[in-house]
């Protein structure tokens, strides 16, 4: 489960500027944690827009904040179907944590782009008037798998539009993982 998100406004604003063209801002918070604001990009009526929202759900039947929702059951699991049909977003972070258990201690590993630019993970968003949002993890590449079992789906720039035009059916190619090769795993 991708828990916590490293977010550096700089590199951020200027990608999203270059690769969609609009203003975006956020605000730096290099352990950015479940039920904090992030920004996000949504596009309705064509046009891409920021919109800043809060990092999980809480559905009446559960006792515990949702943050993802698995790709291979997003499009049929009740709680995000129909977010998943028409609510997609994008979250742009600089990259994530995960934590994996060594000598009986819990270590703590960043992954970003080895390239240093922002990741667009793959997100649905609930309540426009009060905006949650959950990101799509999916089944790891072999590097970001000795790590942890899931990490987040990934869209690359050449997909964006793809990812909030495609019908919900259509998205299957984007749900897998992209390649080791462009992710740096440190200790953190």
């Amino acid at each position: 489960m991708c828990g916590r998100l490293n977010i550096i406004d700089d590199p951020i604003a200027q990608f999203i500027n270059d690769v969609l063209g609009i203003e975006f801002n956020t605000q730096t918070n290099p352990d950015l944690r479940p039920s904090q604001d992030i920004a996000a990009i949504i596009r309705p009526s064509g046009q891409f827009q920021q919109l800043n929202a809060t990092w999980g759900i809480q559905p009446e039947w559960s006792n515990r904040l949702l943050i993802n929702a698995q790709a291979e059951t997003v499009n049929t699991k009740p709680t995000f179907k129909a977010a998943f049909g028409h609510s997609r977003c994008l979250v742009p972070c600089s990259g994530w944590y995960e934590w994996k258990t060594e000598h009986n201690k819990k270590a703590k590993y960043a992954f970003t782009h080895a390239s240093e630019q922002p990741f667009l993970m793959a997100g649905i968003l609930y309540d426009l008037a009060a905006p949650k949002l959950v990101t799509l993890t999916t089944s790891p590449n072999e590097k970001c798998g000795e790590i942890h079992k899931r990490m987040p789906v990934l869209i690359q720039p050449e997909h964006i539009d793809y990812w909030f035009n495609a019908q919900p059916n259509e998205l299957d190619p984007l749900m897998d993982a992209i390649s080791g090769d462009c992710i740096l795993i440190q200790k953190a």
